[in-house]
């Protein structure tokens, strides 16, 4: 079975490098992959993809040898742990705001002891056949992952709980969802900064990763001097807006309108 980078790298207390996908653009995996990024967060919820798209592009994932961490659009069980057969190397679940939601994912998709994730043997993630014995299902628990959303005023009360559920391997922050909340009027007062500080505290507590969208570089260095190993900076939608901005710019420069 393919090893996780990004496991790898939070194993030997490193950030992983990612970026994010939300469009069917199988050169761009293997250009992130060139680069040096571990990890692509693919997002299903707010894009759309068919069963075969997200299959193919997959097999660019692994063909590149860089992991997908996919953001599914839905919690449904069996969904959840196909898209893992199919090879994803990770799944990130949003508005995650319970321990009861957070326990009954690892059951979606972990192997038992941790979960009750339903065994094939026949994907992309065993290479279409069990392999070395008995072990695929404890190598799957060991080389996949489940990253869990706070991105509710709930989740970040439950905070502490939900990180110390076993089988939540990540827990990040979604700040657009988040902070939209705590701007509704009667919310109690809390800053994004706290925030950030109680998700990290919770995580170093339990031995977990966390992170969340980086808009700069200069945000990347100072949550990662918080200890955050799960930072996405960069991707296909803001890459090409900029170059186009760039470009048309300059082309105005040229032709002079």
């Amino acid at each position: 079975m393919r090893k996780s980078k990004t496991l790898a790298k939070i194993r030997e207390g490193k950030p992983a490098r990612m970026c994010v996908l939300g469009h069917f653009i199988p050169s761009y995996i293997h250009h992130a992959a060139n680069a040096g990024f571990d990890v692509i967060w693919l997002d299903m919820e707010h894009r759309t993809f068919t069963d075969r798209e997200i299959a193919a592009l997959l097999t660019h994932f692994h063909l590149a040898d860089i992991d997908c961490m996919l953001r599914p659009a839905t919690v449904e069980k069996t969904a959840l742990y196909r898209y893992l057969e199919d090879g994803a190397a990770g799944l990130m679940i949003p508005h995650v705001s319970t321990v009861e939601k957070a326990q009954a994912l690892v059951d979606a998709v972990k192997f038992p002891p941790l979960g009750d994730r339903g065994l094939d043997g026949a994907g992309l993630d065993s290479d279409f056949i069990i392999q070395g014995g008995g072990d695929f299902t404890e190598q799957a628990n060991r080389e996949t992952f489940l990253v869990v959303q706070i991105e509710t005023i709930e989740a970040v009360k439950n905070v502490d709980e939900i990180a110390a559920v076993p089988g939540v391997d990540g827990l990040f922050i979604g700040p657009g969802d988040l902070g939209l909340r705590l701007k509704q009027p009667g919310v109690e007062s809390l800053e994004m900064e706290e925030v950030y500080k109680k998700v990290a505290a919770a995580a170093a507590r339990e031995g977990k990763a966390w992170g969340c969208p980086a808009g700069s570089i200069e945000d990347v260095a100072r949550l990662k001097e918080m200890g955050a190993q799960l930072l996405a900076f960069g991707g296909d939608f803001m890459t090409l807006k900029n170059m186009l901005d760039d470009h048309g710019k300059k082309l105005g420069d040229v032709y002079g309108d």
